[in-house]
C-alpha cells in the first residue's frame, strides 16, 4: 500500500509535467494565423477601419487629385492625435462601464446632451445617405442596374445585420469586413508611383499658401477625427462588459486595469495606424494617376474609380470600386450604431447589439430610424455632395464640443475613480482638441470668404 501510494504521488506529478511540456512544445510550434491576431482585436480596429468610409475615400482621393503627394504629411501628423483621443474614449467606456453619452446625461446638463446627441444623429445620418450613394454608384459601376436598388439593398442588408444577427458573430464579421480597405493597397501596384516623392511627401511637409489647400487639410482632419468614432469606440467597450461575464467596470472591478489598459492602447493604435495606412494609400494612388494627368475634379470616391478606368486599367477600377463597397458595409453600422448608443444611452434605455430586440426594442429603433432616413435621402433631389459638405461641417463643429467634454470627462474622478486620464496621454488629447478646434475655425473662415 505504501508503494501504491508512493507511486500513486509521483504519477500526478510526471503528467502534469508532461502536460505542461506537451503545452509548451505546442504552443511554441503553432503557427502565425492571420485569424487569431484578428480576433485579438476589438473596438479599435473596426473603429479605425470604418473611418476610411466611402465619403472618406472621396475626400483622401480629392485631396490627391488636387494637391499630388505634398499631402500624404498629414497622415502623419492626424495618426497620434486620432490615436490618443480615441484611447481616451475607449478608457472612458471600459472604467465607466457607459459611453460618452452615458457618462454627459450622468454628470453634465441635459440641454447639453440634448444639443451634442441631435447634432451627431444629423451628422452620421446624412453620412449614411452619402455612403450608401457611393456604394449604389460603384456597385453600378461594376455590373450596371439601377442605383437606387442597390441604395435600398445595402441599406437595409446593414440594418437586418445588426438587428438579427448574433452579436459576437457579427462583430466577426465586422472584423472580417476591414480587409477590402487592403483594395486601396493592392491598387498601388496598378499606379506608376515616384516613390521618392511620394515619401518626401509624407516626412516633409511643404505648405501652399492657398485655400484649396487648407480646405484640403481642413476637410482631411474633418474626416480622420470624427465624433461618431469616439462614440462607437466608447460603447463597444462599455459593450463588451455586457457580452462577458468576466468583465466588470474598472470602477466596481480594479483587478486587471492595466493589462486591459495595455489591450486598449494596442488595440487602438493598429486600427488608427490601418486606418491611416490605407488613407495613404489612396492619397498616393490619386496623386500618381489623378493628378500626374491633371484630373483634379475629383468630387466622390465613384468619381474617383471611374477616373481611374482610362490611366490605370479596368482592374484598378474594379479593385477601388470594391474597395468602396466593403468599406461602405462596415461603415454604415457603425454610423447607425453610433447614433443609436448615443441617443439610447441619453435617455438611460437598454441598450447594446448583444441585447435582442425585444430587450432593446428603443435602441434598435433609432438605429433602423437613421438608416431610414439615410436610405430616404437618396430618393430626394438633395445634391449628396453637398450633403456630404454639410455633414462634414457638422461633425466638425461637433467635434470640439465632445472632445472638450470627454477631456473634461477623463479628468473626473467621480467619474474616473482612481484611472483619470493624466500624464502624455492627457496632453495628447488636449493637442488633438486643439488641433481639431484650429481646423475648425479654418473652416469656418474659409466658409465665410467664400461665401463673400
Amino acid at each position: 500500500m505504501a508503494n501504491r501510494t508512493r507511486s500513486n504521488r509521483k504519477y500526478p506529478k510526471r503528467t502534469n509535467s508532461g502536460d505542461a511540456k506537451a503545452a509548451a512544445k505546442a504552443g511554441a510550434a503553432r503557427p502565425f494565423r492571420f485569424r487569431d491576431a484578428l480576433k485579438a482585436l476589438g473596438p479599435g480596429l473596426i473603429t479605425g477601419a470604418s473611418d476610411d468610409d466611402p465619403s472618406g475615400i472621396g475626400t483622401y482621393s480629392e485631396a490627391g487629385a488636387q494637391l499630388g503627394y505634398g499631402i500624404g504629411w498629414t497622415m502623419l501628423l492626424t495618426f497620434p492625435l486620432m490615436a490618443g483621443i480615441q484611447e481616451i474614449s475607449a478608457r472612458v467606456g471600459r472604467v465607466t462601464g457607459h459611453g460618452i453619452a452615458g457618462n454627459v446625461c450622468r454628470h453634465y446638463s441635459p440641454w447639453l446632451l440634448n444639443v451634442v446627441v441631435a447634432m451627431l444623429f444629423a451628422a452620421n445620418t446624412i453620412n449614411i445617405g452619402a455612403d450608401l450613394g457611393a456604394m449604389a454608384d460603384a456597385t453600378k459601376l461594376l455590373i450596371g442596374g439601377h442605383s437606387i436598388v442597390y441604395v435600398v439593398l445595402f441599406g437595409v442588408t446593414s440594418v437586418a445585420a445588426q438587428i438579427f444577427l448574433d452579436y459576437r458573430r457579427y462583430v466577426s464579421v465586422l472584423k472580417w469586413l476591414t480587409l477590402s480597405l487592403f483594395a486601396y493597397v493592392a491598387a498601388l501596384a496598378f499606379a506608376k508611383i515616384s516613390w521618392g516623392d511620394a515619401l518626401a511627401g509624407v516626412l516633409v511637409p511643404r505648405p501652399s499658401w492657398s485655400v484649396d489647400y487648407f480646405t484640403t487639410i481642413v476637410a482631411i482632419f474633418g474626416t480622420t477625427i470624427s465624433p461618431y468614432l469616439f462614440f462607437w469606440q466608447a460603447s463597444q467597450e462599455a459593450e463588451d462588459q455586457r457580452v462577458d461575464s468576466t468583465k466588470r467596470p474598472l470602477v466596481e472591478k480594479h483587478y486587471g486595469a492595466q493589462k486591459e489598459f495595455n489591450r486598449i492602447r494596442a488595440d487602438t493604435i493598429v486600427g488608427m495606424a490601418f486606418s491611416n495606412l490605407i488613407a495613404l494609400s489612396i492619397i498616393v494612388t490619386a496623386a500618381a494617376t489623378l493628378h500626374a494627368a491633371g484630373k483634379t475634379d475629383i468630387r466622390s470616391s465613384a468619381d474617383a474609380a471611374e477616373a481611374l478606368r482610362p490611366i490605370a486599367g479596368a482592374f484598378a477600377e474594379t479593385i477601388f470600386a470594391l474597395g468602396i463597397i466593403g468599406t461602405g458595409l462596415l461603415a454604415i453600422p457603425v454610423l447607425a450604431g453610433a447614433a443609436a448608443y448615443a441617443v439610447g444611452e441619453g435617455r438611460r434605455w437598454p441598450v447594446g447589439l448583444a441585447r435582442k430586440p425585444k430587450a432593446a426594442a428603443a435602441f434598435y429603433a433609432v438605429l433602423a430610424l437613421s438608416a431610414g432616413i439615410g436610405i430616404a435621402l437618396n430618393f430626394t433631389p438633395i445634391n449628396p455632395i453637398s450633403a456630404l459638405y454639410w455633414s462634414a461641417v457638422i461633425n466638425g463643429v461637433l467635434a470640439v464640443p465632445v472632445m472638450v467634454l470627454l477631456m473634461f470627462t477623463a479628468r473626473r474622478r467621480d467619474v474616473m475613480d482612481r484611472y483619470v486620464i493624466k500624464g502624455p496621454l492627457y496632453w495628447l488629447g488636449w493637442l488633438s482638441t486643439v488641433a481639431m478646434t484650429l481646423s475648425v475655425v479654418a473652416m469656418g473662415v474659409g466658409f465665410f470668404a467664400g461665401s463673400k
